[in-house]
């Protein structure tokens, strides 16, 4: 498998070998969480690739935690050991399936993973049962089981063969029943195999459970590298009677195995190379961002881009989290575009921008003459969204009544236009937004906890811009084109200084305060370097001083909100904020849903 210019195509060869493996893998990280999962473990598990890489290995198998003696063996290997042991797994059926795993580690740029191979050992375990109850009705299965097989007396003397055992070196049961198990032919060449041989009986038939790898020639002597297993069989009252000998062929999966540590210590002896390829496929990401105003190439925010590549083309529902002003609704936008229901509509509804009495008409409309005013019928976002994608943003600021109706569209994808009777179904992908910490408003009963996850199963947080390092710089290059071009200035770059004094500042409104910040600037610039003015200062708190050059809105913004304090969020009323500001009701929640101000946010600072 070679690149176009001739170099080992190292992700592709270790793509192959592992998706390729017979055997179930998967690999995790110190924190026990699935990195990356085979087609083998899929199909195992019955979970589809993206929802198992969501999961942690204790999910799957209840009865290993990371107290249990396996777990902290398995935190204290080293590189080249492996721990081998038997646990149970649970699928997605919440079927039981007892598995035999083998776990070694490999440490790839300074950090530790492990490799987790294991494979369904209930067909083992049936045939054990069945051996001690009846050797009459397993001959036929023990005879023809894949895996060398055999039963041994507690001395160690072969009591039972299965003929894949004695095809592989070409004998009879005659030549070796009798025997002592590690004087028989599979072990003949080598005397030090056969002394390691003869101590693990010696362990299983005081009880204990024994592993090992071991090289074995067939007939043709040709060598081959066997998982092997020797494990006590009890009786009823608990006595030791057997010991089960079995050895599975590994020697492909050792062969897939080496090359993907080879394929490992080669990656990292190419790293120099695929950094000047990354350089190259930066440059592409950032043409892709230029075509959808999603600008940043700072580590936090390409790990956001890298998040809508991977669910865009998915009909997951997506919960986009960020403070205000980071490009929520961009996002979206993105997520949209790049889906399958690019041709179809993106349906946006501002769920804090349409009054509490109205929200439920917008999302579901209604029919002609359900409520006084509704002189015609009216279609609603949800029904307009079919075959596309419906933005719900600021979903924090729905009722709770509301949540539930909307639990019912995302569990059911069908509802009820108000007063009418007709059920609605559509086929619709929801993402949502806010800026609020959901689990707070759970722990508050502001929030359903269903609904939330229902809405979170794929969450991208958007880092705030002071949290992405270097972006402001080349974010505030792009804007000042399109302001300027905009106002219909010739602003051809922003000096040193400026940006300097732009990169120090905390961006509390983030990108949408970075653009304020700009067009102001642009407005008040004379010439085609753009500096901006003594009026902004941005200290370590990220405060904008000289509050007497505030704009209009911004100083309505801080009157209302300081109204809203007194009154403890409370609009209406004689001692409601309206009545105290000389404005209606409905004036005052318009005004604040222009100046992008939230009553919940009010009343919980209060």
């Amino acid at each position: 498998m070679m690149h176009e210019n001739g170099v080992f195509d190292v992700e592709r060869i270790e793509q192959a070998t592992v998706q390729r493996s017979a055997n179930s893998v998967l690999w995790l990280n110190r924190g026990a969480e699935i990195m990356h999962a085979n087609s083998a473990a899929c199909q195992l598990l019955m979970y589809d690739y993206e929802i198992l890489t969501r999961m942690k290995s204790f999910d799957i198998a209840p009865g290993y935690t990371s107290e249990s003696a396996d777990a902290k063996r398995i935190m204290e290997l080293k590189e080249g050991e492996k721990h081998t042991f038997e646990t149970v797994v649970v699928n997605r059926q919440k079927m039981k399936i007892p598995v035999e795993v083998t776990v070694f580690k490999i440490r790839v740029d300074a950090e530790n993973y492990f490799c987790s191979i294991f494979f369904n050992i209930t067909q083992r375990r049936r045939m054990m049962t069945n051996l001690i109850n009846s050797e009459e009705k397993i001959r036929a299965i023990f005879n023809n089981h894949f895996q060398l097989a055999g039963l041994l007396d507690v001395e160690g003397r072969l009591l039972m063969i299965n003929q894949t055992a004695l095809s592989f070196i070409d004998v009879s049961e005659d030549q070796v029943l009798g025997k002592y198990f590690w004087q028989t032919p599979w072990f003949g060449h080598s005397k030090a195999l056969q002394k390691e041989v003869k101590a693990y009986c010696e362990q299983a038939a005081k009880g204990r459970f024994v592993r090992a790898e071991w090289e074995i020639f067939d007939k043709s002597g040709k060598k081959f590298v066997f998982d092997n297993s020797l494990k006590p069989v009890k009786n009823a009252n608990g006595d030791i009677r057997f010991v089960l000998p079995e050895a599975r062929d590994i020697t492909e999966m050792k062969k897939a195995e080496n090359d993907l540590k080879a394929a490992y210590k080669q990656l990292e002896s190419l790293k120099d190379r695929l950094q000047h390829e990354n350089l190259y496929l930066k440059e592409e990401l950032r043409e892709n961002q230029n075509n959808s105003e999603l600008l940043g190439q700072s580590p936090a925010f390409n790990q956001v881009l890298f998040q809508i590549d991977q669910v865009a083309r998915i009909n997951t529902t997506v919960l986009i989290q960020g403070e205000t002003g980071t490009g929520k609704e961009l996002v979206a936008h993105r997520i949209h575009d790049l889906s399958f229901r690019r041709d179809q509509p993106l349906v946006k509804l501002n769920c804090a921008a349409i009054p509490s009495n109205l929200i439920e008409s917008e999302l579901f409309g209604h029919e002609k003459g359900a409520f006084t005013g509704a002189h015609v019928l009216k279609i609603g976002r949800f029904e307009l969204a079919d075959k596309g994608t419906i933005f719900l943003d600021e979903i924090a600021e729905l009722s709770i009544d509301l949540q539930a109706k909307l639990l019912r569209v995302l569990q059911e994808s069908e509802f009820e236009r108000i007063g009418g009777t007709r059920t609605l179904k559509v086929n619709i992908r929801i993402i949502a937004a806010t800026n609020r910490d959901l689990k707070a408003m759970i722990a508050a009963n502001k929030f359903r906890e269903d609904l939330y996850y229902r809405l979170h199963v794929f969450p991208i947080n958007i880092p705030p811009l002071r949290q992405r390092e270097g972006d402001v710089q080349m974010l505030s290059h792009f804007l000042i084109k399109q302001i300027s071009k905009r106002i219909g200035k010739n602003i051809k770059r922003i000096s040193k200084r400026s940006l300097e004094q732009l990169q120090k500042y905390h961006w509390p409104g983030n990108v949408r305060e970075l653009i304020n910040v700009l067009e102001r600037s642009a407005v008040l610039s004379q010439q085609d370097v753009l500096e901006i003015g003594d009026w902004f200062q941005a200290d370590k708190t990220g405060l904008i001083e000289d509050p007497g050059l505030l704009t209009l809105d911004k100083l309505q913004r801080s009157h209302i909100i300081r109204v809203l304090k007194k009154t403890k969020g409370r609009i209406r009323g004689d001692n409601g904020a309206a009545h105290i500001l000389g404005l209606k009701p409905t004036t005052l929640e318009s005004r604040m849903t222009k100046l992008e101000i939230n009553k919940y946010e009010i009343s919980e600072k209060v």
